[in-house]
């Protein structure tokens, strides 16, 4: 990342906290230069473009201001602790640089926003985006690449059509995506799950449901789990892609957090796929804010053209707008530098969870165990004993003003569920993380002892 971006970061962490208030003046040029240890050249762009963004203003002669607050909290405690909504924060949604884009995007291509597009998608998004999946070991051609609402349209395309290996069931990590297990009861298809944990996946039973049930695919989240937190090794993503290619089944790969890793050497289960069985999902509804609406799918040549055919007849195109300005944002450096910045600000998060639940477990004994991830995410769960009842934890702690959400949703009906607790802080500012989390330890303590 350049030097005048990690300082544009820094300086808007600062603004958007409490360093400085409305109408506070900023540190001169020279002392940003020495404090930061960068050039004085990049301690001007980085003010400029903070400028433009309206964060702050200049005043000849005197320096930098604070541009006045207008959504300022009165309090930065909350009421409410929710650990239930999976939305990305709205204090880092990037509302400025998106606006500009909007803007931007409108000014660029006039009225061919306001025409129906194609059904794969915008062209010069797609040209965009595959450059944008190559950083992250996923190389496609532009010819595979369809433009989606959100990972969840993709799914429901996927569920619904027809696979050349002529099978009709989906397997399913359990527990797993509710919306998409909503999605295949409501419509009745046949799909089973095979249950994950913090400890991975069985191998061996994923061989014998590949080789004895009639799979079409295997939706699987392989980092960052919803709602367990965890990520597969590269061992048992090696071994996931094998036994696809030995046993004809195709994998739906949910990447929906990719961007936030951190780890260089972790690639998606694409990276390892050499037979075209790996259908890649990425979203950008997670790491920007979740009224874009936009993902992107990578499809096999196998596949792309009857996708195609039933996207075509789901909807014309997905929205004109919300494309061209997701294209200037990618092009414009800008979802670069937001990227760092979330993933910044959801490490700080997911690394103090991971901690906190430790110390939970830790006294709570076999009451709520905790198996910290490799890398912490913003999701995260316990297991509980089977003599504490999930649901009335959860109760408790809403009486406390806390939210939880059940598990069960993450479950197919049919499947045998687990007693979790799953937590997510994507929603919930770090002192409030401690608070909420000091609170369930005490409301597990109390209901077990």
């Amino acid at each position: 990342m350049q030097k005048y971006v990690e300082l544009m970061n820094e300086l808007e962490a600062l603004i958007e906290g409490k360093s400085y208030q409305e109408g506070d003046r900023l540190p001169s040029i020279r002392t940003l230069a020495a404090q930061f240890c960068v050039s004085k050249s990049t301690a001007i762009r980085a003010l400029s473009e903070l400028e433009k963004r309206h964060l702050i203003y200049s005043v000849p002669k005197s320096g930098y201001y604070v541009v006045k607050k207008t959504n300022k909290q009165l309090s930065r405690r909350q009421t409410v602790i929710d650990f239930a909504a999976s939305a990305p924060d709205p204090d880092v949604f990037p509302y400025i640089d998106f606006q500009h884009c909007i803007n931007k995007a409108i000014d660029t291509y006039k009225n061919d926003l306001f025409i129906y597009g194609t059904p794969k998608g915008l062209p010069s998004l797609i040209e965009v985006i595959q450059k944008e999946l190559a950083n992250t070991q996923v190389f496609t051609n532009q010819d595979n690449i369809f433009i989606t609402s959100g990972v969840q349209q993709a799914l429901a395309l996927l569920a619904s059509m027809p696979f050349p290996n002529g099978k009709r069931k989906i397997l399913i990590e359990q527990p797993s995506y509710h919306l998409l297990i909503k999605y295949l009861e409501v419509h009745g298809l046949p799909a089973i799950g095979i249950e994950r944990t913090a400890q991975g996946i069985d191998i061996q039973q994923l061989e014998r449901i590949f080789q004895t049930e009639d799979i079409k695919f295997f939706y699987t989240m392989p980092r960052f789990h919803n709602p367990l937190g965890t990520s597969y090794t590269e061992q048992e993503k090696k071994s996931i892609v094998r036994l696809a290619e030995k046993y004809d089944v195709f994998i739906a790969e949910d990447d929906y957090l990719g961007d936030l890793e951190g780890n260089k050497k972790a690639d998606p289960l694409f990276a390892y796929d050499v037979s075209s069985r790996v259908i890649y999902l990425k979203s950008f509804s997670k790491v920007i804010f979740p009224g874009l609406r936009v993902g992107a799918a990578v499809l096999p040549d196998s596949l792309a053209k009857v996708f195609n055919q039933y996207k075509q007849l789901l909807d014309i195109d997905s929205s004109m707008l919300s494309q061209a300005a997701l294209e200037i944002y990618l092009k414009s450096g800008m979802f670069e530098k937001h990227k760092q910045k979330i993933r910044s600000s959801y490490e700080k998060r997911s690394s103090l969870l991971n901690a906190l639940l430790q110390e939970v477990s830790m006294a709570a004994g076999h009451a709520a165990e905790f198996r910290p991830a490799e890398q912490p995410c913003i999701h995260a769960h316990l297991v509980l004993d089977r003599k504490l009842s999930a649901s009335r934890l959860i109760k408790s702690m809403k009486k406390r003003n806390i939210l939880l959400e059940p598990i069960v949703p993450h479950y197919l009906s049919s499947f045998e569920k687990r007693n979790l607790l799953k937590i997510n802080t994507s929603n919930v500012k770090e002192e409030d993380i401690r608070r909420g989390i000091e609170q369930l330890k005490q409301v597990i303590e109390t209901a077990f002892y």
